[in-house]
């Protein structure tokens, strides 16, 4: 069974609160629900950290190679400008993608942490995630 670690960065716990126009009225458990739905049906393992320290995700990621075959990571508030975040990404040796709901490069965003990442899903609302499942049960088995 393919056992993804998905993390959830600074200010998600503001989703359905804050920027409703941009992110929609999806609350953070409305997510964290959508995406245990997911896995079960993609037959997927998971595990999810939310955290607004930036080192507990460094640590959390770093720790991650002997538990997790790949990462799903909503790097949220830690999108730009985190590049202890972007280096611990790059040095991994499992896959991870980077998820968005909303398009960030829409909203003129670039991201830091995309460079990282073996991918990158944006603009898929939650569904991103199931997608991004999808793409780590592939890159895993192959």
């Amino acid at each position: 069974m393919t056992n993804v670690l998905v993390i959830h960065g600074a200010g998600m716990e503001k989703r359905g609160i804050d920027q409703i126009d941009v992110f929609g009225t999806m609350k953070l458990d409305d997510y964290n629900d959508a995406i245990n739905k997911f896995s079960s049906d993609l037959d997927i393992s998971i595990e999810i950290f939310h955290s607004n320290d930036d080192a507990e995700l460094i640590s959390k990621i770093l720790n991650a190679e002997s538990d997790f075959d790949g990462i799903l990571i909503n790097p949220a508030g830690f999108t730009k400008g985190f590049p202890k975040l972007s280096d611990c990404i790059s040095k991994l040796k499992i896959p991870s993608l980077e998820i968005h709901v909303s398009n960030p490069a829409k909203r003129g965003r670039e991201s830091d942490i995309a460079p990282a990442c073996y991918g990158v899903i944006t603009g898929a609302g939650v569904y991103g995630y199931y997608l991004g499942m999808m793409a780590l049960k592939n890159i895993s088995s192959t």
